[in-house]
């Protein structure tokens, strides 16, 4: 073992460097595989569904396509999507379900402004959390502005259904791609025809897009229902997030990322560039290559 490490502290300078810059990479990317949004792994899928997924006309998605723990057979339609990103994903739908349970549970459980009664239309929203204690409604024009903020999201909490009318449309003014909407809906959602939406839907039943409705920025997820579509455009996004910290005025669980702590992460950072330095140190006092 000493003769072993004896050879690696006299490496020539050029490849120590290589190694050391190895070494920073893999620091870089374990933080980043520390960091997950809050979807989890659900972020990649345009569409996931629990009993099934089934599509009438040309629909295109921007990410993964899934349903669990109903069986592939229950994806009806698939000859008419196109993917502009992603693809048919079964394999890793079970932990995708489970990763949005998980944000499903922690979002559903924040308070913030009580819209409950009023209709989205007209409204302008900044980032934090509004609270439907039963349905909500879109007629006509939503906007929800990040007012140039990172790592902000706006949360939508919604006791029963979710609807929106034809035509209807949500905006986001100032946002980023560190940003999150999340439409956090406690039975099932539906678009109406060529509704233009945007935000990450999760459901606790069901979702429904009537003909040319859009969701140009979220994920649609049904947690035990079915995902029903109707030649639509959806494209995963509108997630960067990795926090919910400091979210309206009640209480806001955060939900934490995998191995979740900023020392870890400061660790991942430090120890690459301790043991450069050290290596550099007892390669000067050691070697005489």
């Amino acid at each position: 073992m000493r003769k072993l490490m004896s050879k690696f502290l006299c490496l020539p300078a050029g490849k120590m460097k290589v190694f050391s810059l190895g070494l920073l990479i893999f620091s870089v990317l374990a933080v980043n595989a520390h960091a997950q949004t809050i979807l989890g792994t659900a972020g990649s899928y345009a569409v996931l569904g629990a009993t099934g997924v089934s599509n009438t006309g040309a629909t295109t998605l921007g990410g993964d396509l899934g349903v669990s723990p109903g069986p592939a057979t229950s994806l009806t339609g698939t000859g008419t999507i196109t993917f502009s990103a992603g693809s048919i994903d079964i394999g890793d739908a079970a932990t995708a379900q489970g990763n949005a349970l998980t944000a499903y549970n922690s979002l559903s459980a924040l308070s913030g402004t009580n819209l409950t009664g009023q209709d989205l239309g007209g409204l302008t929203l900044g980032a934090g959390v509004y609270n439907f204690s039963s349905s909500a409604q879109l007629t006509g024009t939503v906007t929800l502005n990040f007012a140039g903020a990172s790592n902000e999201a706006i949360v939508i909490v919604i006791g029963s259904t979710l609807t929106t009318a034809s035509a209807s449309k949500v905006v986001i003014e100032g946002g980023n791609s560190t940003d999150s909407v999340y439409w956090v809906v406690g039975s099932s959602a539906t678009l109406g025809t060529t509704s233009a939406f945007q935000g990450n839907i999760i459901s606790l039943t069901s979702d429904s897009l009537d003909t040319g409705a859009t969701d140009t920025c979220g994920s649609v997820i049904a947690l035990n229902g079915a995902v029903t579509l109707e030649g639509n455009t959806i494209d995963a996004g509108c997630n960067g997030a990795t926090t919910t910290t400091g979210l309206g005025p009640g209480p806001t669980p955060t939900p934490t990322p995998e191995g979740g702590s900023p020392l870890l992460y400061l660790g991942f950072f430090l120890v690459p560039i301790g043991a450069m330095g050290a290596f550099r140190f007892r390669r000067r006092s050691s070697c005489s290559c």
